[in-house]
């Protein structure tokens, strides 16, 4: 049964106070009964949505257009930095040959993301973390008995040894106390920090809970999600207590041949159950992509090559110079990075604070942070090509030897400065990858999947994170696309998708995490697709590399 009918839940009229509500002002957020409409909107009736009771809530509140006073905005302008703009505005020349998107289906996309979200809180990651802190609540109430039992162990042993001793015993006792008391402490800061996370994810449910309830468009659609933030399950705690040795009595070496301690340790175990969020906003792909918008770069002669970005705002870019430049949706220049080695940039990434990352010439990761560019990794003996940031913030760089032919490559992950994993080989101790081009771009999927764009082999290569060889996509058959297949750049969306550049082919592949073919994207007059990135919102960004150096914003995903 509907509760809004329900004998347990009637609604009064918010005027008279008695009369059960058949009205519902939608600006107002008022309950009226019939009698009590003509007063509600005495003042004004264009100022009022009144609608049927059952039908609360369903009106949009837009935001008032800035230079139309008397207009709402209902579009976004693409074409000016998200500009929010009237019907009137729509007309105006100011906005003459732009392209618009309803704010309704923004509102609509973004309601979902927050039901999505909201679910996820719910189901998945409140009780995750409910998990871990009952863990260490458990491990707490534990402690008093673990260590009792060693007390008494130091005791029986104690017992059999001559009075003169007792000193020694008292003396290990006070050892162990202190031992209990660091052991505590540990505990308990995990547990607070733990505690600390449940709050903020119930703070956010709390917020999440008022945007849904909310109808005003620009709350929804400026809201941000940071489910992917809680998503990473901290450490597991394991704290092994110590355990009493006893030694056979020696009256010369009393104290030493007592019995000693295992050494006290608290090893972070890295909770490899992490959360497989369930994409229940299901996006998909559309018939015919549609060109967003064509930003003109300063690459005109130069070849556009590769492009990044964290924020729709912020598009990185580089060429055939030492320039890498950052760029507005509309081409203008917000910031330029010089190489170190003043030759081209190999590749370019943005890590998740928003500084950028550029391997050059020199063999080396820089990254530039406050406009200072400073030394990450330097390469020694291996050869640097293509890199990404992966979503645990680790970096991902494709690799190859350093000789005449070239007959090794390999992929390595980073922690800041520090190798973690190197992937070269298959369960056979075959090459997963060619030895004879540099070209590999990089990219980590969802589900943690490395996968690599190999030019000279003709393929997309996946393996797994742990580096377990798991597919490999050679082409489509297909009597348009008659070129080798020879992948270029390479990207994923929020779907998992994975998307590769076809540069001969003038067109760009779209895979799904299994590696099966999806459908091509080669309308938009695409031309020479090279360096590939998708931002936020799931646009496809590519490089053109020709001369007339643009940058193309693509949507794909209905």
């Amino acid at each position: 049964m509907d509760p809004r009918s329900s004998a347990q839940d009637v609604h009064r009229c918010a005027l008279c106070e008695t009369a059960i509500a058949q009205s519902y002002c939608d600006f107002c957020h008022v309950n009226l009964c019939k009698p009590c409409i003509g007063e509600h909107i005495l003042d004004g009736y264009d100022k009022h949505k009144v609608v049927p009771f059952q039908q609360r809530k369903s009106t949009l509140i837009y935001p008032k257009c800035k230079t139309h006073t008397f207009k709402h905005c209902k579009f976004k302008c693409k074409n000016c930095e998200n500009f929010l703009v009237c019907s009137s505005c729509v007309a105006s020349e100011q906005h003459g040959g732009h392209r618009f998107e309803k704010l309704s289906d923004i509102y609509k996309t973004k309601k979902e993301t927050i039901d999505n979200d909201s679910k996820e809180l719910v189901n998945c990651i409140s009780p995750s973390y409910e998990e871990i802190s009952l863990d260490l609540e458990n491990q707490l109430a534990n402690l008093d008995g673990g260590y009792e039992r060693i007390r008494t162990e130091i005791s029986k042993q104690g017992d059999q040894w001559h009075k003169e001793i007792n000193c020694i015993i008292n003396r290990m006792k006070t050892e162990i106390n202190e031992i209990k008391m660091k052991h505590r402490d540990d505990l308990q800061k995990q547990l607070d920090e733990i505690r600390k996370t449940q709050s903020l994810i119930k703070q956010t449910f709390q917020a999440l809970g008022d945007i849904q309830e909310s109808t005003e468009v620009i709350k929804t659609i400026e809201y941000r999600s940071q489910v992917r933030d809680f998503s990473k399950l901290p450490h597991m705690v394991q704290v092994s207590l110590p355990t009493f040795i006893p030694k056979p009595i020696d009256h010369e070496k009393m104290y030493s041949l007592f019995g000693h301690f295992t050494l006290f340790s608290t090893d972070t175990k890295e909770n490899t159950s992490s959360l497989n969020l369930q994409n229940t906003s299901v996006r998909e792909i559309l018939n015919e992509p549609e060109l967003v918008v064509t930003l003109k770069t300063e690459s005109y002669n130069n070849y556009p090559r590769n492009v990044t970005c964290l924020r729709d705002d912020k598009i990185w870019a580089n060429d055939e110079t030492d320039n890498i430049h950052c760029y507005t949706i509309n081409g203008t220049i917000l910031q330029t990075i010089k190489t170190k080695s003043g030759t081209l940039a190999y590749d370019i990434a943005v890590d998740s604070s928003g500084n950028l990352l550029f391997l050059d010439g020199t063999n080396t990761v820089y990254i530039v942070k406050n406009g200072q560019t400073e030394e990450l990794i330097i390469f020694q003996g291996w050869l640097p090509s293509k890199m990404c940031v992966t979503s645990t913030g680790d970096l991902l760089v494709t690799m190859y030897s350093y000789c005449i032919d070239m007959t090794q490559s390999k992929v390595v992950r980073y922690s800041g400065s520090t190798e973690k994993q190197a992937i070269q080989f298959d369960d056979e101790d075959k090459p997963l990858y060619s030895g004879n081009s540099k070209i590999k771009y990089i990219t980590e999927n969802r589900n943690h999947d490395i996968c690599v764009s190999d030019w000279a082999a003709g393929a997309v290569v996946v393996v797994n994170q742990s580096g377990k060889s798991r597919w490999r996509y050679k082409h489509h058959p297909s009597v348009i696309k008659n070129k080798p297949f020879k992948p270029f750049g390479i990207t994923t969306d929020s779907q998992s998708h994975i998307l590769t550049a076809d540069r001969d082919n003038h067109c760009i592949h779209i895979l799904d995490q299994n590696g099966q073919f999806l459908r091509y994207i080669d309308n938009c007059d695409l031309k020479d697709p090279y360096g590939v990135c998708v931002d936020n919102d799931d646009h496809l960004l590519v490089c053109e590399y020709n001369r007339n150096g643009n940058i193309k914003k693509m949507k794909y995903l209905k």
